[in-house]
C-alpha cells in the first residue's frame, strides 16, 4: 500500500485529492496547524468513517513555517509521494499579510524540500508543487509552460519563488518533483472568502430572503475556471510519471465575474443587477486582468481532461448553498 502525506489536507484540494486517493487504496497522511478553531468539515465524513480514519487516514499537527515539524513528520511517514497543497492561497489578502504569505508560500515550501533532502527521501519519493496561474499575471493569455511569469501580487511573487526551488530540487539532487501550474479552480468547497463561493452562498441566501445586496471587486477579472475534482485527478496523474515536469492545468475557457453571477444567480431566477455593488475595499492594488491557460502539454503528456463545465460547476456550488441553508447544516 502507498503512502501519501499531503499538506492542507483540510482545504478544498486537499480534501478531494484525499478521497481520490483513498479510491486507489493508498494510505493517507495529513498535515494540520494547531489552532483554536477545529477546521475539519471537508474531511468530516472520512473521519466519521471507521474503516478509514485511524486505519488508511492518519492526521499530523504540524506547520509549513516549522522546520523541525516537517522533518519530524517526514521521518516518522516515509512517504512515497508528497502533495504540497499548503500556502496562504487569497490573492487579496497577499496584499495586506506579504510577509506571512511569504514564509508559508514561499520559504514553507523551501523548508519542506529541504527536510526531503535531509531525512534521505530524494530517491525514495516524488514531490507534486501546486503551483499557481497568478505567477503569470500580466502576461497575455493564452498561458502555457512557455509563457514568461510577471506576478502581480505578493501571493503569485511567494508561489513564484517555491515554483523555482522545485525546478532546482529536481535538476540539482534528482529529486522527482512536478509542478502543476493550476488554473482556477472552484467547488462546494471552496473558502467562503473566495469570489465563485462568495457569489453563489450570495445568491442562496438573497432567495431565501437572508441577504440584501452583495459587495464585490472588479467585475471584468477574466478566469479560467475549472472543478476542484478534476484538477486533483491531474495532480495525481503528474506522480505517475516516470519523470518530474511542470504542466499547465486548466479548461481553455474564460468566463468573467459577470459571467460567474449571470450563471449562479440565474440558476435562482435572481437578476444580478438588483443586488451586486461595486466596493472598492475589494479592489486588489494590482489587477490581473484576464488568465486562460493551455493545457495542451497536460492532455499529452498525462492524458488529462476537464470533465465539469463551467456551468455545471456554478450550478453545483448554488444548490450545495441551497441546500445548506434550508437544512441548517454546516458551511464549510
Amino acid at each position: 500500500m502507498k503512502k501519501a502525506l499531503i499538506t492542507g489536507i483540510t482545504g478544498q484540494d486537499g480534501s478531494y485529492l484525499a478521497e481520490l486517493l483513498l479510491q486507489k487504496d493508498y494510505e493517507i497522511h495529513g498535515i494540520v496547524r494547531r489552532s483554536s478553531s477545529f477546521n475539519r468539515e471537508r474531511i468530516e465524513n472520512l473521519i466519521q468513517d471507521p474503516e478509514i480514519y485511524r486505519q488508511r487516514l492518519f492526521l499530523h499537527y504540524g506547520d509549513m513555517t516549522d522546520s523541525s515539524a516537517l522533518n519530524r513528520i517526514l521521518e516518522k511517514v516515509g512517504p512515497q509521494e508528497i502533495y504540497n497543497l499548503a500556502a496562504q492561497s487569497h490573492v487579496r489578502i497577499s496584499f495586506d499579510m506579504p510577509e506571512y504569505t511569504a514564509d508559508v508560500d514561499a520559504l514553507g515550501v523551501a523548508r519542506l524540500l529541504d527536510a526531503i533532502r535531509e531525512v534521505g527521501l530524494v530517491g525514495e519519493c516524488r514531490f507534486y508543487q501546486a503551483s499557481t496561474s497568478e505567477m503569470f499575471g500580466s502576461s497575455p493569455p493564452p498561458q502555457n509552460e512557455e509563457t514568461p511569469f510577471h506576478p502581480r501580487s505578493p501571493y503569485a511573487a511567494a508561489k513564484l519563488y517555491s515554483h523555482w526551488m522545485v525546478v532546482n530540487y529536481r535538476t540539482g539532487y534528482g529529486l522527482h518533483a512536478s509542478s502543476g501550474i493550476l488554473f482556477n479552480h472552484e467547488s462546494p468547497r471552496r473558502g467562503r472568502n473566495f469570489v465563485t463561493r462568495k457569489v453563489a452562498a450570495a445568491a442562496a441566501r438573497i432567495k431565501m430572503g437572508l441577504q440584501s445586496t452583495l459587495p464585490l471587486g472588479n467585475l471584468d477579472a477574466k478566469r479560467d475556471w475549472g472543478h476542484a475534482r478534476d484538477f486533483v485527478r491531474a495532480m495525481y496523474m503528474m506522480l505517475q510519471q516516470p519523470h518530474g515536469d511542470d504542466f499547465v492545468v486548466a479548461t481553455g475557457r474564460t468566463q468573467s465575474i459577470r459571467d460567474l453571477l449571470d450563471r449562479a444567480f440565474g440558476r435562482l431566477e435572481l437578476d444580478w443587477h438588483e443586488y451586486v455593488t461595486v466596493d472598492e475595499r475589494y479592489l486588489r492594488p494590482t489587477e490581473v486582468d484576464a488568465l486562460r491557460g493551455d493545457a495542451s502539454k497536460a492532455k499529452r503528456i498525462l492524458g488529462w481532461e476537464p470533465e465539469i463545465s463551467f456551468e455545471e460547476m456554478v450550478d453545483e456550488m448554488v444548490d450545495s448553498e441551497m441546500r445548506n441553508l434550508a437544512s441548517g447544516g454546516n458551511e464549510r
